[in-house]
């Protein structure tokens, strides 16, 4: 990511995690922050580290973005403000439950955070980006929708919507100056998992990437010019071949008839 990005950004869940960990990068890289999260304490501590460690400005926004007036007032503060040039849209929960088995109020506040929130923003940033020629929006979401059959089906179908919204987003926005980036990371140590009512250490440890890596990682990817960076991934080529097949199918997905195997003797 280029000195030329500076400007203000603005990142939620910033309190913990992985929204922590990039608000100590984008200070270093010289942003300065607009942190948004519903612990204001942890807020606070954070912004004066941050003041303290990198000489840069910190704005501090208690909000919770499954409340649709917190996330109004946020959506007004993307569209208006020009000194505002990245949005990390990184709030976000898990859930362990099978959809069956739910309680559907905490699948509405899933999708109310992971999704409505997460698209609401998007787009008032793209509007003020797009309106002023510059600006990058990242969306964090997740492996989970490469292997839906092995996960939650709620959280799992979340970050395939915002996987899917970024790249449609990504096309929307090319020719305006606005960057797009998904970052899918595996699992990362952070207190999502805890919250959810997993435990991280359950994985084989080899399966675990720490929060500072993944962060990192990411942000390189960012400065590769990806679209899309899955910060495990050994090889870009295994990406491309699969993005390469699923665009083959183009041709082939929407036609006047039928395909023939399901055509019957008679027809």
């Amino acid at each position: 990511m280029s000195t030329q990005t500076q400007g203000k950004a603005v990142i939620t869940g910033a309190s913990s995690g992985i929204g922590f960990t990039y608000a100590d990068r984008l200070a270093q890289r010289g942003f300065d922050l607009i942190l948004v999260a519903r612990d204001q304490a942890r807020l606070e501590a954070l912004a004066t580290d941050l003041r303290a460690r990198h000489a840069v400005q910190v704005e501090v926004v208690k909000a919770d973005l499954t409340q649709p007036d917190d996330v109004s007032a946020l959506e007004q503060r993307l569209r208006s403000d020009a000194s505002i040039t990245l949005l990390l849209n990184n709030a976000g929960v898990a859930s362990s439950t099978p959809l069956a088995e739910a309680d559907l109020n905490e699948v509405d506040r899933l999708i109310q955070l992971n999704v409505i929130a997460l698209t609401h923003l998007a787009s008032a940033a793209a509007a003020g980006f797009a309106a002023r020629g510059n600006g990058t929006i990242i969306n964090i979401a997740s492996v989970v929708p490469m292997l839906p059959e092995r996960f939650n089906a709620v959280y799992t179908a979340s970050k395939a919507y915002v996987l899917s919204l970024t790249q449609s987003l990504a096309a929307e926005l090319g020719d305006k100056g606005v960057r797009v980036q998904a970052v899918m990371p595996g699992a990362t140590r952070t207190e999502i998992w805890e919250r959810a009512g997993m435990d991280i250490n359950a994985f084989p440890p080899e399966m675990v990437m720490d929060v500072d890596e993944m962060v990192d990682a990411a942000l390189a990817g960012f400065d590769q010019r990806e679209l899309v960076t899955i910060p495990s991934l050994p090889d870009a080529a295994d990406w491309q071949a699969f993005t390469q097949a699923r665009l083959a199918l183009g041709p082939n997905l929407s036609l006047q008839h039928a395909a023939q195997r399901y055509k019957t003797a008679d027809a």
